[in-house]
């Protein structure tokens, strides 16, 4: 991806009014994002805005993909058999960027306190 396709992606992010989270003003590891390996389609965008590395996008684990339906399945294995994993989910500060920069709407944050 070229970097000025980068760069809208990151603009288009933080200028978008219905970010959730703390702005990357929360302390690491409140909160949590979760991937729904089901919408998913690892386009990388929540790669690309996470400021903290947050995300990869590698093989959906077999686990995960049974726990799929049908129709996600075929739509993992459509995208290259691959999805957003959060191997770095304790760096969070909860900016948001990636629930709003993901097309598919997978990604959410969730408190990591009860």
């Amino acid at each position: 991806m070229s970097d000025a396709k980068e760069l809208q992606i990151k603009r288009r992010a933080a200028a978008h009014p219905d970010r959730p989270g703390e702005r990357c003003n929360a302390p690491r590891g409140t909160w949590l994002p979760v991937v729904d390996h089901g919408r998913c389609e690892a386009k990388d965008d929540c790669v690309i805005v996470c400021p903290n590395d947050v995300f990869e996008v590698r093989r959906i684990e077999p686990a995960d993909f049974r726990k799929l339906n049908p129709f996600q399945r075929i739509k993992v294995t459509v995208h290259g058999g691959k999805t957003a994993y959060t191997p770095n989910a304790d760096q969070c500060a909860a900016c948001g960027l990636c629930v709003v920069a993901c097309p598919q709407g997978a990604i959410t944050l969730v408190s990591s306190t009860p």
